[in-house]
């Protein structure tokens, strides 16, 4: 080997080494950023998930990756946007080499949007007429003089479809629709027309799996065989099914295989549920205490459809037990008869009283209130400010109630009224009475996170005797559900002072006797109260509230107690729970202090 050679060497030895340093980085990958502008959400959510560009961002990618995500991304951001009626959209921008790799930065030019100029849409009548297809037609989008929107009229043509579906037209086919782009002109023409067919009516309900008679669950059926097909009123089918509580699974569907001549059968579908139901629990209530409750309930009894439940309360100041036999009419309205046995034990600081109260009565749905007509039983002792006392009175009652609500785990809508009245002529009874109550509630969201609550309640009596009515049947105020701020049944017309002396020495006699507040009852009650409640977490809200009113026997006898708080509110998995701290304001007693309130249960 020459000299020249032998120099060569440690230089060749040193290129190849160079070599094979800097061939891994010659075939290695650079992070890729990418910045997309000219457009605000939700044209950039959209155009951002349509540019393939955006999957790869701070990944690593190889030069030829890059430029060929930045060069379809233009194609690909154009295209998302006709979507949302932009035809004449563009894209600029660049793609650099940094010292981290690729920064691709896209500039969007929407340009104007497109708008429908002629908009035409062909459905005969009646079908354009029923209310669930007009209501389609007329959110219909785009119209004539809109930006065009493919999404919403994809969605729109949809709502049309359905609204004929839903109200009979089950054969009913979108059989034109054309979008017309003039790009030049930067205008569409709409082109719709639908071929309805005949209307469906109602055929035979077919019943599959039910536990109970032949013809039991008709009574259910909110329409007549023979009526026009409306999906409204096979969910109105299901929800009543549910409601009646024989069920674990109920499935109500159109047998459009089996239609013919206009008239589609209806299949339902039933699995029972179990049987017995048994409850218990603990709950805790400032105005009765702490205590337990629990039930029993048999779904069915037999194949009539008849149900049973008893139910057990076991309180620090209440303690009682209820059986309820009911049995299901045939016909509309849920209409059933009720069987009822009440025993009640109840010790208050007003008022002691052990009582038994049996009830008959019919219910039904009627003119969108649950009705009640009925005649109770009820016999008794009681004990109100120390004076002891028993009667027996029969009485027919009458109620009407409703309610509406959005969401009964939490309500941001809702109200309910309850209106009864019940009295006796003296036939059976100790004293002849007449008494009327009304109440309401209504709850109404204000924004996410806060609500409204007003209440108010009224009632009237009047009575021979009033010391023959049981405290049940008078009206007293204070606590949780009147006026917050005062103890349980505390307020109300006091013992005459002439009383006063006897009632005292009847404690003295009996020390389980209570003469720290001796309230009579009222025969009337008038009570107010508003409440706002703001949550500054989902689950967790603070509320503050006045409450006014007075329970009072005549109307020149009547105070205005208020009571005034703050509270907090709590959305637990067992329901809603309120605790309150409430305080009198100016009571014309002189009463003060403070009071705590807890109740666990719905808002309506």
């Amino acid at each position: 080997m020459t000299r020249a050679g032998m120099c060569g060497t440690p230089a060749l030895i040193a290129r190849v080494g160079l070599l094979l340093v800097l061939l891994p980085s010659l075939g290695a990958a650079n992070v890729l950023t990418t910045q997309i502008d000219g457009v605000d959400d939700p044209l950039k959510s959209a155009v951002a998930a349509a540019a393939e560009i955006t999957q790869y961002e701070k990944k690593d990618v190889t030069a030829a990756q890059a430029r060929r995500l930045y060069t379809n991304a233009s194609e690909q951001i154009v295209k998302a946007l006709e979507g949302y009626g932009y035809y004449n959209a563009k894209t600029d921008g660049a793609l650099d080499e940094t010292a981290q790799g690729w920064s691709a930065v896209i500039h969007v030019h929407t340009g104007e949007p497109m708008r429908v100029s002629e908009f035409k849409l062909d459905l005969p009548d009646p079908a354009r007429d029923e209310k669930p297809v007009a209501a389609a037609l007329a959110a219909f989008t785009p119209k004539a003089g809109q930006q065009f929107d493919s999404s919403a009229y994809e969605k729109s043509k949809a709502a049309v479809t359905s609204a004929l579906f839903a109200s009979g037209y089950l054969d009913a086919v979108n059989s034109e629709h054309r979008v017309e782009i003039s790009r030049s002109a930067n205008r569409a023409t709409v082109t719709l027309k639908w071929q309805p067919g005949a209307r469906y009516r109602f055929g035979e309900v077919v019943f599959k799996g039910s536990q109970l008679d032949d013809g039991f669950l008709d009574r259910y059926i909110p329409w007549h065989t023979g009526d026009f097909y409306e999906q409204n009123k096979l969910l109105r089918l299901q929800q009543k099914l549910v409601d009646a509580d024989y069920f674990a699974v109920v499935d109500v569907l159109p047998d459009k295989d089996h239609a013919h001549d206009g008239i589609i059968p209806i299949n339902v579908t039933l699995l029972p549920a179990l049987r017995t139901i048994y409850t218990a629990g603990i709950f805790a209530d400032s105005d009765i205490g702490i205590g337990l409750k629990g039930s029993v309930t048999r779904r069915w009894v037999n194949a009539h459809g008849h149900k049973v439940k008893v139910e057990a309360l076991l309180a620090q100041r209440q303690k009682s037990l209820a059986a309820t036999y009911t049995i299901p009419l045939p016909g509309e309205n849920d209409r059933s008869y009720n069987f009822g046995a009440i025993y009640s034990d109840t010790n208050t600081t007003t008022t002691q009283s052990k009582t038994t109260r049996l009830v008959a009565n019919e219910t039904q749905q009627w003119l969108g209130f649950t009705r009640i007509l009925g005649i109770n039983a009820l016999t008794g002792d009681f004990i109100v400010a120390t004076f002891k006392n028993s009667s027996t009175l029969v009485y027919p009652e009458a109620s009407l109630e409703r309610k509406h609500l959005d969401d009964p785990s939490f309500v941001r809508e809702g109200y309910s009224l309850l209106l009864d009245a019940r009295g006796t002529p003296g036939f059976l009874s100790d004293t002849k009475f007449l008494q009327v109550r009304g109440e309401a509630k209504w709850i109404h969201g204000i924004g996410d996170n806060q609500r409204f609550i007003t209440r108010g309640s009224l009632g009237a009596t009047a009575v021979d005797d009033f010391s023959a009515l049981p405290p049940e049947l008078r009206f007293f105020a204070g606590g949780t559900r009147t006026i917050r701020g005062y103890g349980y049944e505390t307020i109300g017309p006091p013992l005459p002072e002439a009383l006063v002396p006897l009632a005292i020495e009847n404690c003295k006699r009996n020390s389980s006797l209570n003469c720290s507040t001796l309230i009579l009852g009222g025969k009337d009650i008038a009570v107010g109260s508003a409440e706002y409640e703001y949550y500054f977490k989902p689950n967790w809200g603070v509320a503050t509230f006045v409450d006014v009113g007075d329970a009072f026997s005549q109307v020149s006898e009547f105070r205005t107690h208020i009571g005034t708080g703050v509270g907090v509110r709590w959305r637990s998995p067992v329901g809603m729970v309120r605790v309150d701290i409430g305080v009198p304001v100016n009571d014309p007693d002189g009463k003060h202090g403070v009071q705590l309130h807890l109740v666990i249960g719905s808002d309506l």
